[in-house]
Protein backbone atom coordinates (compact mmCIF):
# COMPACT_ATOMS: atom_id res chain seq x y z
CA UNK A 1 0.00 0.00 0.00
CA UNK A 2 1.05 3.62 -0.47
CA UNK A 3 -0.10 7.22 -0.10
CA UNK A 4 -0.33 10.41 -2.12
CA UNK A 5 0.35 13.91 -0.81
CA UNK A 6 -0.80 16.95 -2.79
CA UNK A 7 0.64 20.35 -1.88
CA UNK A 8 -1.55 23.41 -2.46
CA UNK A 9 0.65 26.43 -1.64
CA UNK A 10 -1.93 29.21 -1.95
CA UNK A 11 -2.91 31.35 1.04
CA UNK A 12 -4.83 34.61 1.38
CA UNK A 13 -2.19 35.73 3.87
CA UNK A 14 0.71 34.12 5.71
CA UNK A 15 0.64 33.20 9.39
CA UNK A 16 3.60 34.59 11.32
CA UNK A 17 4.86 31.15 12.46
CA UNK A 18 4.54 29.18 9.21
CA UNK A 19 7.67 27.88 7.50
CA UNK A 20 5.88 25.62 4.99
CA UNK A 21 6.16 26.71 1.39
CA UNK A 22 3.24 28.97 0.52
CA UNK A 23 2.42 31.98 -1.62
CA UNK A 24 -0.25 34.66 -1.83
CA UNK A 25 0.04 34.73 -5.66
CA UNK A 26 -3.39 33.28 -6.31
CA UNK A 27 -3.40 34.50 -9.90
CA UNK A 28 -1.32 31.43 -10.90
CA UNK A 29 -3.71 28.95 -9.34
CA UNK A 30 -5.20 27.64 -12.59
CA UNK A 31 -1.81 27.13 -14.19
CA UNK A 32 -0.56 25.42 -11.05
CA UNK A 33 -3.45 22.92 -10.95
CA UNK A 34 -2.77 21.94 -14.57
CA UNK A 35 0.93 21.45 -13.76
CA UNK A 36 0.07 19.45 -10.66
CA UNK A 37 -2.17 17.10 -12.63
CA UNK A 38 0.53 16.71 -15.28
CA UNK A 39 3.04 15.77 -12.58
CA UNK A 40 0.64 13.12 -11.25
CA UNK A 41 0.54 11.65 -14.76
CA UNK A 42 4.31 11.87 -15.32
CA UNK A 43 5.06 10.18 -11.99
CA UNK A 44 2.25 7.63 -11.98
CA UNK A 45 4.75 4.74 -11.89
CA UNK A 46 6.71 6.06 -8.88
CA UNK A 47 4.74 3.86 -6.46
CA UNK A 48 5.00 0.79 -8.74
CA UNK A 49 1.24 0.26 -8.96
CA UNK A 50 0.79 -0.06 -5.20
CA UNK A 51 -2.85 0.57 -4.22
CA UNK A 52 -3.38 4.00 -2.67
CA UNK A 53 -4.79 3.84 0.85
CA UNK A 54 -4.39 7.48 1.85
CA UNK A 55 -4.61 10.79 0.00
CA UNK A 56 -3.78 14.01 1.80
CA UNK A 57 -4.31 17.49 0.33
CA UNK A 58 -2.27 19.93 2.39
CA UNK A 59 -0.84 23.39 2.14
CA UNK A 60 -0.90 26.26 2.17
CA UNK A 61 -4.66 26.45 2.21
CA UNK A 62 -6.33 23.77 0.05
CA UNK A 63 -9.76 25.21 0.88
CA UNK A 64 -8.81 28.14 -1.38
CA UNK A 65 -9.50 25.80 -4.33
CA UNK A 66 -12.81 25.82 -6.16
CA UNK A 67 -14.93 22.73 -6.61
CA UNK A 68 -13.87 22.55 -10.28
CA UNK A 69 -10.17 22.67 -9.34
CA UNK A 70 -10.59 19.92 -6.76
CA UNK A 71 -12.58 17.83 -9.24
CA UNK A 72 -9.71 18.12 -11.73
CA UNK A 73 -7.22 16.85 -9.14
CA UNK A 74 -9.37 13.92 -8.06
CA UNK A 75 -10.21 12.97 -11.64
CA UNK A 76 -6.48 12.76 -12.39
CA UNK A 77 -5.68 10.73 -9.27
CA UNK A 78 -8.51 8.23 -9.74
CA UNK A 79 -7.71 7.88 -13.45
CA UNK A 80 -4.01 7.07 -13.02
CA UNK A 81 -3.88 5.28 -9.64
CA UNK A 82 -5.69 2.37 -8.02
CA UNK A 83 -7.47 3.73 -4.96
CA UNK A 84 -7.99 1.18 -2.22
CA UNK A 85 -11.38 0.45 -0.74
CA UNK A 86 -12.14 2.71 2.25
CA UNK A 87 -9.13 4.92 1.50
CA UNK A 88 -8.66 7.82 3.90
CA UNK A 89 -8.90 11.06 1.90
CA UNK A 90 -8.08 14.21 3.87
CA UNK A 91 -8.26 17.87 2.95
CA UNK A 92 -6.86 20.66 5.09
CA UNK A 93 -9.11 23.70 5.42
CA UNK A 94 -9.27 27.10 6.99
CA UNK A 95 -12.37 27.64 9.16
CA UNK A 96 -13.64 30.75 7.37
CA UNK A 97 -13.60 28.92 4.02
CA UNK A 98 -15.98 26.24 5.27
CA UNK A 99 -19.28 27.87 4.45
CA UNK A 100 -22.44 25.81 4.11
CA UNK A 101 -22.27 26.07 0.32
CA UNK A 102 -18.60 25.08 0.17
CA UNK A 103 -19.20 22.06 2.42
CA UNK A 104 -22.12 20.99 0.23
CA UNK A 105 -19.74 21.10 -2.73
CA UNK A 106 -17.06 19.12 -0.86
CA UNK A 107 -19.59 16.37 -0.11
CA UNK A 108 -19.74 15.62 -3.86
CA UNK A 109 -16.02 14.72 -3.76
CA UNK A 110 -14.40 11.58 -2.31
CA UNK A 111 -13.06 13.57 0.69
CA UNK A 112 -13.96 11.80 3.94
CA UNK A 113 -11.74 13.62 6.45
CA UNK A 114 -11.38 17.32 7.19
CA UNK A 115 -8.30 18.69 8.96
CA UNK A 116 -8.94 22.22 10.19
CA UNK A 117 -6.29 24.71 11.23
CA UNK A 118 -7.88 26.30 14.30
CA UNK A 119 -4.69 26.95 16.37
CA UNK A 120 -6.53 28.69 19.23
CA UNK A 121 -9.99 29.84 20.26
CA UNK A 122 -8.56 33.07 21.64
CA UNK A 123 -9.32 35.99 19.28
CA UNK A 124 -6.45 38.11 20.59
CA UNK A 125 -3.94 35.34 19.91
CA UNK A 126 -5.48 34.57 16.52
CA UNK A 127 -4.85 38.18 15.59
CA UNK A 128 -1.24 37.94 16.79
CA UNK A 129 -0.71 34.82 14.64
CA UNK A 130 -2.21 36.65 11.63
CA UNK A 131 -4.92 34.03 11.26
CA UNK A 132 -7.88 35.20 9.18
CA UNK A 133 -10.66 33.52 11.17
CA UNK A 134 -12.18 34.26 14.56
CA UNK A 135 -12.79 31.85 17.43
CA UNK A 136 -16.52 31.82 16.66
CA UNK A 137 -15.88 31.08 12.99
CA UNK A 138 -13.72 28.10 13.99
CA UNK A 139 -16.31 26.79 16.46
CA UNK A 140 -19.14 27.17 13.94
CA UNK A 141 -17.08 25.62 11.11
CA UNK A 142 -16.58 22.40 13.08
CA UNK A 143 -20.31 22.22 13.77
CA UNK A 144 -21.11 22.84 10.08
CA UNK A 145 -18.70 20.09 8.99
CA UNK A 146 -20.41 17.65 11.30
CA UNK A 147 -23.89 18.70 10.14
CA UNK A 148 -22.78 18.37 6.50
CA UNK A 149 -21.93 14.71 7.13
CA UNK A 150 -18.18 14.81 7.73
CA UNK A 151 -17.79 12.44 10.66
CA UNK A 152 -13.99 12.37 10.66
CA UNK A 153 -12.98 15.89 11.72
CA UNK A 154 -9.52 16.82 12.99
CA UNK A 155 -8.42 20.18 14.32
CA UNK A 156 -4.95 21.61 14.93
CA UNK A 157 -4.09 23.64 18.03
CA UNK A 158 -0.88 25.46 18.95
CA UNK A 159 0.28 25.94 22.53
CA UNK A 160 3.18 27.84 24.02
CA UNK A 161 2.04 31.11 22.44
CA UNK A 162 3.59 34.38 23.69
CA UNK A 163 2.16 35.32 27.12
CA UNK A 164 0.00 32.19 27.19
CA UNK A 165 -1.10 30.99 30.60
CA UNK A 166 -2.11 27.54 31.77
CA UNK A 167 -5.66 28.85 32.08
CA UNK A 168 -5.63 30.10 28.44
CA UNK A 169 -4.59 26.66 27.22
CA UNK A 170 -7.14 24.90 29.42
CA UNK A 171 -9.91 27.02 27.86
CA UNK A 172 -8.72 26.11 24.35
CA UNK A 173 -8.75 22.42 25.24
CA UNK A 174 -12.17 22.58 26.88
CA UNK A 175 -13.69 24.19 23.79
CA UNK A 176 -11.92 21.84 21.37
CA UNK A 177 -12.93 18.70 23.25
CA UNK A 178 -16.54 19.86 23.54
CA UNK A 179 -16.81 19.84 19.75
CA UNK A 180 -17.72 16.81 17.55
CA UNK A 181 -14.11 16.09 16.57
CA UNK A 182 -12.48 12.69 16.26
CA UNK A 183 -8.85 13.83 16.16
CA UNK A 184 -6.71 16.54 17.70
CA UNK A 185 -3.18 17.58 16.72
CA UNK A 186 -1.49 19.91 19.20
CA UNK A 187 1.92 21.41 18.53
CA UNK A 188 4.18 23.60 20.63
CA UNK A 189 4.89 26.92 18.92
CA UNK A 190 8.34 26.93 17.34
CA UNK A 191 10.33 29.96 16.31
CA UNK A 192 11.60 29.07 12.84
CA UNK A 193 14.26 31.21 11.24
CA UNK A 194 12.92 33.14 8.25
CA UNK A 195 9.40 33.53 9.63
CA UNK A 196 7.80 36.75 10.81
CA UNK A 197 7.62 35.24 14.29
CA UNK A 198 11.39 34.79 14.29
CA UNK A 199 11.87 38.44 13.29
CA UNK A 200 9.57 39.57 16.10
CA UNK A 201 11.55 37.45 18.55
CA UNK A 202 14.84 38.89 17.35
CA UNK A 203 13.45 42.39 17.90
CA UNK A 204 12.26 41.36 21.41
CA UNK A 205 8.66 42.07 20.49
CA UNK A 206 7.63 38.56 21.56
CA UNK A 207 9.21 36.16 24.02
CA UNK A 208 9.24 32.38 24.25
CA UNK A 209 7.57 30.88 27.29
CA UNK A 210 9.80 29.19 29.85
CA UNK A 211 10.46 25.46 29.96
CA UNK A 212 8.47 24.80 33.15
CA UNK A 213 5.36 26.31 31.61
CA UNK A 214 5.92 24.32 28.41
CA UNK A 215 5.95 21.11 30.44
CA UNK A 216 2.84 22.14 32.37
CA UNK A 217 0.98 22.92 29.14
CA UNK A 218 1.88 19.52 27.70
CA UNK A 219 0.83 17.78 30.92
CA UNK A 220 -2.50 19.59 30.72
CA UNK A 221 -2.90 18.45 27.09
CA UNK A 222 -2.28 14.81 27.98
CA UNK A 223 -4.60 14.89 30.97
CA UNK A 224 -7.48 16.69 29.27
CA UNK A 225 -7.45 14.47 26.18
CA UNK A 226 -7.31 11.32 28.31
CA UNK A 227 -10.30 12.51 30.35
CA UNK A 228 -12.17 13.06 27.08
CA UNK A 229 -11.48 9.47 25.98
CA UNK A 230 -8.84 10.29 23.37
CA UNK A 231 -5.91 7.97 22.72
CA UNK A 232 -2.44 9.55 22.82
CA UNK A 233 -1.07 7.64 19.84
CA UNK A 234 1.79 9.96 18.83
CA UNK A 235 3.64 12.71 20.69
CA UNK A 236 1.50 15.50 19.19
CA UNK A 237 -1.58 13.53 18.11
CA UNK A 238 -4.69 12.33 19.92
CA UNK A 239 -7.81 10.61 18.64
CA UNK A 240 -10.95 8.76 19.53
CA UNK A 241 -10.60 5.00 19.08
CA UNK A 242 -10.16 4.06 15.42
CA UNK A 243 -9.66 7.60 14.17
CA UNK A 244 -5.88 7.94 14.05
CA UNK A 245 -4.56 9.77 10.99
CA UNK A 246 -3.76 6.89 8.66
CA UNK A 247 -1.82 9.16 6.32
CA UNK A 248 0.45 10.52 9.04
CA UNK A 249 0.91 7.02 10.43
CA UNK A 250 2.19 5.95 7.03
CA UNK A 251 4.99 8.54 7.39
CA UNK A 252 5.91 7.19 10.81
CA UNK A 253 5.75 3.57 9.62
CA UNK A 254 7.92 4.10 6.53
CA UNK A 255 5.16 3.42 3.99
CA UNK A 256 5.98 4.82 0.50
CA UNK A 257 4.21 7.94 -0.69
CA UNK A 258 4.21 10.20 -3.72
CA UNK A 259 4.29 13.94 -3.12
CA UNK A 260 3.19 16.25 -5.95
CA UNK A 261 3.27 20.01 -6.12
CA UNK A 262 5.83 22.70 -5.32
CA UNK A 263 8.08 21.67 -2.38
CA UNK A 264 6.30 18.30 -1.97
CA UNK A 265 8.38 15.37 -0.72
CA UNK A 266 8.23 11.73 -1.89
CA UNK A 267 9.57 8.53 -0.35
CA UNK A 268 9.90 5.06 -1.89
CA UNK A 269 11.65 3.17 0.90
CA UNK A 270 15.18 3.74 -0.39
CA UNK A 271 15.31 7.42 -1.34
CA UNK A 272 13.61 10.74 -0.77
CA UNK A 273 13.06 13.45 -3.31
CA UNK A 274 11.52 16.88 -3.06
CA UNK A 275 10.24 19.34 -5.61
CA UNK A 276 11.59 22.86 -5.88
CA UNK A 277 9.99 25.37 -3.50
CA UNK A 278 9.16 27.90 -6.19
CA UNK A 279 5.82 28.33 -7.89
CA UNK A 280 7.20 29.68 -11.14
CA UNK A 281 10.10 27.21 -11.42
CA UNK A 282 7.83 24.29 -10.54
CA UNK A 283 5.34 25.24 -13.26
CA UNK A 284 8.09 25.89 -15.81
CA UNK A 285 9.73 22.54 -15.09
CA UNK A 286 6.47 20.66 -15.58
CA UNK A 287 5.70 22.55 -18.79
CA UNK A 288 9.18 21.75 -20.13
CA UNK A 289 8.87 18.10 -19.10
CA UNK A 290 11.91 18.51 -16.85
CA UNK A 291 10.91 18.22 -13.18
CA UNK A 292 12.82 20.50 -10.81
CA UNK A 293 13.65 18.33 -7.81
CA UNK A 294 16.44 17.09 -5.57
CA UNK A 295 16.99 13.52 -4.43
CA UNK A 296 18.74 11.78 -1.55
CA UNK A 297 19.54 8.07 -1.57
CA UNK A 298 19.18 6.85 2.00
CA UNK A 299 22.09 4.98 3.54
CA UNK A 300 21.45 2.12 5.96
CA UNK A 301 22.49 4.42 8.81
CA UNK A 302 19.99 7.09 7.72
CA UNK A 303 17.20 4.55 7.38
CA UNK A 304 17.91 3.26 10.90
CA UNK A 305 17.98 6.79 12.35
CA UNK A 306 14.71 7.70 10.64
CA UNK A 307 13.05 4.51 11.85
CA UNK A 308 14.03 5.25 15.44
CA UNK A 309 12.96 8.90 15.27
CA UNK A 310 9.56 8.21 13.76
CA UNK A 311 8.68 5.04 15.67
CA UNK A 312 9.66 6.42 19.08
CA UNK A 313 7.22 9.29 18.51
CA UNK A 314 4.36 6.78 18.49
CA UNK A 315 2.71 4.96 21.37
CA UNK A 316 3.80 1.67 19.79
CA UNK A 317 7.53 2.42 19.79
CA UNK A 318 10.22 0.56 17.88
CA UNK A 319 10.67 -3.16 17.35
CA UNK A 320 14.12 -4.63 18.08
CA UNK A 321 13.31 -7.60 15.85
CA UNK A 322 12.43 -5.22 12.99
CA UNK A 323 15.78 -3.50 13.44
CA UNK A 324 17.54 -6.88 13.33
CA UNK A 325 15.78 -8.03 10.16
CA UNK A 326 15.99 -4.72 8.27
CA UNK A 327 19.23 -3.15 9.48
CA UNK A 328 21.26 -6.09 10.78
CA UNK A 329 22.83 -7.27 14.03
CA UNK A 330 25.06 -4.23 14.42
CA UNK A 331 22.13 -1.81 14.70
CA UNK A 332 20.14 -4.31 16.77
CA UNK A 333 22.93 -4.42 19.34
CA UNK A 334 23.45 -0.66 19.13
CA UNK A 335 19.76 0.13 19.74
CA UNK A 336 19.53 -2.20 22.73
CA UNK A 337 22.72 -0.73 24.19
CA UNK A 338 21.34 2.79 23.84
CA UNK A 339 18.00 1.72 25.32
CA UNK A 340 19.45 0.04 28.42
CA UNK A 341 20.03 3.13 30.64
CA UNK A 342 16.65 4.62 29.69
CA UNK A 343 14.86 1.36 30.44
CA UNK A 344 16.61 1.23 33.80
CA UNK A 345 15.70 4.86 34.51
CA UNK A 346 12.03 4.33 33.64
CA UNK A 347 12.05 6.60 30.60
CA UNK A 348 11.49 3.68 28.21
CA UNK A 349 9.30 0.58 28.53
CA UNK A 350 9.69 -2.84 26.88
CA UNK A 351 6.70 -5.16 26.45
CA UNK A 352 8.64 -8.01 24.85
CA UNK A 353 7.97 -6.81 21.29
CA UNK A 354 8.40 -3.04 21.27
CA UNK A 355 10.37 -0.44 23.17
CA UNK A 356 8.46 2.80 23.69
CA UNK A 357 8.60 6.02 25.66
CA UNK A 358 7.14 5.86 29.15
CA UNK A 359 4.88 8.64 30.42
CA UNK A 360 7.93 10.33 31.92
CA UNK A 361 10.00 9.75 28.79
CA UNK A 362 7.53 11.57 26.55
CA UNK A 363 8.47 14.88 28.20
CA UNK A 364 12.14 14.54 27.22
CA UNK A 365 11.63 12.59 24.01
CA UNK A 366 14.03 14.67 21.90
CA UNK A 367 16.95 13.91 24.18
CA UNK A 368 16.15 10.20 24.30
CA UNK A 369 15.83 9.97 20.51
CA UNK A 370 19.15 11.75 20.03
CA UNK A 371 20.87 9.10 22.14
CA UNK A 372 19.78 6.44 19.64
CA UNK A 373 21.09 8.31 16.58
CA UNK A 374 24.03 6.59 14.91
CA UNK A 375 26.61 8.94 13.45
CA UNK A 376 29.48 7.27 11.66
CA UNK A 377 32.90 8.64 12.61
Amino acid sequence: MAGIYIHIPFCKKRCIYCDFYSTTQGNQKGEYIKSLCKELYIRKDYLQNEPIHTIYIGGGTPSQLTLAELQEIFHTIFHHFTIGENAEITMEANPDDLTEDYLTALRTLPINRISMGVQTFNDRKLELLNRRHTAKQAYDAVQRCNEAGFQNISIDLIYGLPNETLNDWDKDLQIALSLPIKHLSAYHLTYEKGTTLWELWEKHKVEEIDENLSIALYEKLIRRTKEAGFEHYEISNFCQHGYHSRHNCSYWEGIPYLGCGASAHSYNGHSRQWNIASLSLYIKGIQDGNLNYEKEDLSLETQYNEYIMTSLRTSKGFSPSYISSHFGDFFYDYALRMAKPHLKGGLLEYNGEHIKLSHQGVFISDGIMSDFMYIED
